[in-house]
């Protein structure tokens, strides 16, 4: 019932309001989980973590994912048919330690180019090298390299990068819990993987600049955190939660320093090494997909979202009740997202460059996927009050174009515009993507 309500709602609504000139429009894939050719690369922590027994839900693992290797162009011929201004890819770091690796992605390229599609490479989203490992600094180095060989192949044509994808998701659920790969379960001892991620954005910046690019950026995974109550144990938790997941990624990069009582916990030179990860950035990448509730711990595991979250973690993660929620049982709350920006003016104001909305998107079975219009629908339209509000939006990405390999759960999340039939490799557009792209054809006088 309350799914329809939204529906309804939506459809009651008037068209979505015009946003400023300039401003883009994209959507967004990883290279891991759309690509398969695994056997024309390097093995990837993903690869061996896939092949351990329970680690996947449906025990499926990404060798054919959705076949973009081979079938790029019909994916690219998707992107010029929803009109979107950009498509925001991953470039898969093992792809390119294998021999022509880079050809996939100058061919790729060249094909958005051509389509008039902005290319946004993405140079670290979580398909680490298995010879590598972020518990140790030397990774950051290597990932600096690697990103100063991909800058001087496609430095020509791309213009606007993205250095990492959620290093908070990578370090909570691949290091800490486990539930991702490489399937540590370290939980505060993986903090160095925070940090050395966070150095290794700061380098990759630096490589950037030194190869010539001015549009560079960063993805992090962002959400408002609600005390479970005003009890003062609720709130201590809330805050506990809200510095590890918003705070702890944020702040060093755009204060240049770490929330107070962190900095001592990380490994090497800190205060040097926050010099690096606060390189000056163009914009900041935020992926929202909810708040979360947050309450004192409660003595027991408890399954959020797919992940079991242990009893001995000093919060727990409650309900919000009232509210929609996708097939994947996350909550619907579009308020969230103009709540998360405004809130992040607030905090750290000129210190926050323009942003852009990296990721936006849902789980919602079916081609005729009303849920999915009315969630888009619903966060367009608060992303344009937070701008309304003043706060300096450059762009927004629905994730995802296609149905894809989603991490531990497998094929059983589908967050594309795009259905993909994974038995035949059959794309099929769905009612969101005709949707979105009659939304951007009403944009297009605003988008200049």
């Amino acid at each position: 019932m309350i799914r329809r309500m939204a529906i309804d709602e939506r459809a009651a609504q008037s068209p979505i309001p015009r946003f400023p000139a300039g401003f883009l429009w994209g959507v967004s894939t990883s290279a891991h989980q759309i690509e398969g050719a695994v056997d024309e690369r390097e093995r990837s922590v993903w690869d061996a973590f896939t092949a351990e027994p329970g680690t996947v839900k449906d025990g499926s693992t990404a060798e054919v994912a959705c076949d973009h290797y081979h079938r790029y162009r019909e994916d690219v011929a998707l992107l010029a048919g929803l009109g979107v201004g950009a498509y925001r890819f991953s470039v898969s770091w093992p792809r390119v330690n294998s021999p022509k690796g880079l050809d996939f992605y100058d061919r790729l390229v060249d094909e958005l180019c051509a389509a008039g599609v902005r290319p946004v490479p993405t140079l670290f989203h979580w398909d680490l090298p298995l010879t590598l490992d972020w518990l140790e600094r030397d990774t950051a180095a290597r990932f600096a390299e690697y990103v100063s060989v991909v800058a001087e192949r496609l430095g020509d044509r791309v213009k606007k990068w993205i250095t990492l994808n959620e290093p908070a998701e990578h370090t909570l659920l691949g290091h800490a819990l486990g539930t991702h790969a490489p399937g540590k379960r370290l939980l505060f001892d993986a903090l160095p993987v925070a940090h050395h991620q966070l150095l290794g954005h700061g380098l990759a910046v630096r490589a950037l600049r030194a190869a010539g690019a001015t549009d560079i950026g960063i993805a992090n995974s962002h959400g408002p955190t609600w005390p479970a109550s005003r009890e003062q144990a609720d709130l201590e938790a809330a805050d506990f939660y809200d510095l590890l997941l918003n705070r702890l990624f944020a702040d060093p990069l755009l204060l240049g320093r770490y929330p107070d009582g962190i900095g001592e916990l990380m490994p090497g030179d800190v205060e040097s090494d926050l010099k690096v990860i606060a390189e000056p950035i163009d914009f900041y990448g935020v992926n929202y997909y909810a708040p979360t509730r947050v309450g004192a711990p409660q003595g027991t595991e408890i399954d959020f979202g797919g992940v079991t979250m242990p009893a001995e973690l000093p919060f727990s993660v409650r309900e919000i009740e009232g509210v929609p929620t996708t097939d994947f049982g996350w909550p619907v709350v579009p308020e969230g997202l103009t709540e998360l920006l405004t809130g992040f003016r607030e905090r750290y104001g000129d210190r926050l460059p323009p942003v852009v909305i990296t990721e936006n998107g849902c789980s919602y079975e079916g081609v005729d996927d009303q849920e999915r219009i009315a969630y888009l629908d619903g966060h367009i339209r608060a992303l344009h009050r937070a701008v309304e509000a003043g706060v300096d939006v450059r762009g927004y990405f629905v994730w995802s174009l296609l149905d894809n390999f989603e991490w531990a759960e497998g094929y059983a999340r589908r967050f594309g515009l795009v259905h993909v039939d994974y038995a035949t490799q059959e794309r099929t557009p769905k009612a969101s993507y005709g949707w979105l792209r009659d939304v951007l054809r009403a944009q297009v006088p605003a988008r200049g």
